[in-house]
């Protein structure tokens, strides 16, 4: 593991988010693990006390409230179960990380999102502002989703990738999930006795991502390795390094920086704010295939031409977020489409010089400008 980055030392990284899943927060019973809850927040206000922001995105919720509702299957049985069990398990969840916070003298405040609200640039912004608030006033903010009215539209799906979307809207240095295993092995540690961990990841590539599992181990929650692999390439693109370290042990973070185990994914170039929010999205409305030129184009930072499309999928309007795709498959990068998706399947593989032609009139001579382009 990078030597300076172990810990994510309050002295480096100034603002710091802090994810912490179902299984650890509540017990299979459907209580909260509050012992252990309560040396996790002593971990928080000592770094607190060192200068370092915290924002803490907690699961928790359903599975409280199914314990006090009596739902079956942990309150995931239907969608309108998980919904009931959010709304009443929210109240509780609030409640033990405001008091417990405040035994040692910090003021918590709740924040619930949806996906829309991330997703939208102008909720975006909002969240943002927030969030940039609140940690200006000394509080520390708890997130997590707002499961009573998301649907399954509309999810993030797991708390791994809101970790690191808040994690963008906050300008955090860097992201931690607190997990069932200590960081990213090679193959499953449950399963596999070979495997090994991986410290220090430079580079997402596919023999990285092929290491995911995605199964939740505990039945609990909704993410696993995968979400967290999808999580640390939305951190990571947005500047900010992410850590897998093991949430089993009292004080976890204390545990980490006194030489625990753990695995930090590396952050990259910041792409600047309206850049890594792009390619931080969840959501797109199209596809557009490119050519081997065009893709090497865009590389150098070009504007995606009208000639270099191969092929156009899905519908959307102009201003819709596109994924602009390899032949191999490969997404390469995400952008603002500037003509809805029947004009550009008529210029798909055309010369900008005859889009007048084709479609009545000369309105762009691009399908995506490089300043409303991010590479991923």
């Amino acid at each position: 593991m990078t030597p300076s980055l172990s810990g994510f030392p309050p002295a480096l990284i100034r603002r710091l988010v802090i994810k912490i899943g179902s299984a650890l927060l509540v017990d299979p019973a459907g209580n909260v693990r509050i012992d252990w809850l309560r040396t996790l927040v002593a971990d928080v206000a000592a770094r607190t006390q060192a200068g370092q922001q915290i924002i803490i995105v907690s699961s928790g919720a359903i599975a409280l409230g199914a314990r006090r509702l009596k739902l079956p299957k942990g309150g995931r049985g239907s969608l309108e179960d998980a919904q009931a069990a959010a709304a009443t398990g929210q109240i509780a969840l609030s409640q033990c990380w405001a008091s417990l916070l405040d035994e040692r003298g910090i003021t918590a405040a709740q924040m619930l999102v949806t996906l829309d609200d991330l997703e939208n640039r102008r909720r975006y912004l909002n969240a943002s502002a927030t969030l940039e608030r609140l940690m200006a006033l000394n509080v520390v903010p708890v997130v997590n989703e707002n499961d009573s009215v998301a649907t399954a539209e509309i999810r993030f799906g797991d708390n791994d990738r809101l970790a690191a979307r808040i994690g963008q809207a906050a300008r955090a240095d860097a992201v931690v999930l607190l997990s069932d295993v200590d960081g990213l092995y090679t193959a499953n540690p449950h399963v596999d006795a070979s495997a090994m961990l991986i410290e220090t990841i430079d580079r997402i590539d596919a023999r990285i991502a092929a290491m995911a599992d995605g199964g939740s181990a505990s039945g609990m929650g909704s993410g696993g390795m995968t979400s967290k692999i999808e999580a640390a390439r939305i951190a990571t693109g947005a500047g900010a390094h992410l850590a897998i370290i093991s949430g089993k042990v009292d004080a976890p973070l204390s545990h980490w920086t006194q030489g625990g185990k753990g695995s930090i994914f590396l952050a990259a170039q910041g792409k600047g704010a309206r850049k890594g929010w792009l390619a931080g999205r969840l959501t797109v409305r199209g596809r557009i295939i490119v050519d081997a030129g065009a893709e090497a184009a865009l590389s150098k930072g070009n504007s995606l031409l009208p000639a270099g499309v191969a092929n156009v999928e899905g519908v959307f309007a102009r201003g819709d977020v596109v994924d602009i795709v390899a032949q191999d498959g490969r997404v390469i990068a995400r952008g603002l489409i500037e003509y809805d998706s029947d004009a550009a399947a008529k210029i798909a593989g055309r010369r900008s010089e005859d889009i007048a032609a084709l479609l009545g009139e000369m309105q762009r001579s691009v399908l995506v400008h490089r300043d409303h382009m991010a590479m991923v």
